[in-house]
């Protein structure tokens, strides 16, 4: 397999096979809390896009020239936690000040994805798989952008579901989990598409 194929196949079962969300079951607080409507879910997942793929980047780096040669592997998920906890800080800052609305819109969920555990499931997956510094970006990319099609999809149906009439015990948090693994289940229909 020639290495445009890996990074094809890398990105599609990240971000459809593999989903984070969906087949994972990591980021569901974000998942389920900014899903209320499709702005604040879209903002979400490029903020998202942002951090996972850079900190995948970062994690690739530090792992392969700093933890390995040093044999301090064990230190990884620290160091990991301390990478993402930065970059979610330089997001906060960026949106707070660049896009105040999208900023409050977010609320207290953007510093949520310093605890995302799918960030964090990201970077010590590729670590994990083996993957070089580019397989490690590609895989951060195709997480993150599996992530933000689950939320937005996710959000869209809330959406819609608000001018239905909904039976009592399902109304709020029943309709979304329901709703979500239904999701999960359809997302199940790719586990046949790639296979490394």
């Amino acid at each position: 397999m020639n290495e445009v194929t890996k990074i094809i196949l890398i990105a599609v079962s990240a971000a459809l096979v593999n989903n984070v969300v969906l087949s994972q079951f990591l980021g569901l607080c974000p998942f389920l809390g900014v899903s209320k409507n499709m702005k604040s879910a879209a903002g979400m997942g490029v903020a998202v896009i942002f951090v996972i793929a850079i900190s995948s980047a970062v994690a690739s780096l530090i792992y392969q020239f700093i933890l390995v040669p040093f044999h301090i592997e064990y230190l990884q998920t620290i160091v990991f936690i301390l990478v993402i906890a930065a970059l979610v800080q330089f997001v906060e800052m960026f949106l707070k000040k660049m896009l105040p609305a999208l900023h409050k819109t977010l609320g207290v969920y953007l510093p949520l994805i310093t605890t995302n555990c799918a960030v964090l499931g990201v970077a010590l997956n590729n670590v994990t798989d083996n993957y070089n510094f580019l397989e490690s970006v590609i895989n951060g990319v195709g997480t993150a952008v599996g992530f933000t099609i689950a939320i937005v999809i996710l959000a869209g149906l809330r959406e819609k579901m608000e001018d239905n009439d909904i039976p009592a015990p399902f109304q709020g948090m029943p309709i979304v989990l329901l709703t979500a693994g239904l999701m999960a289940i359809a997302f199940m229909g790719f586990s046949g598409l790639v296979r490394l």
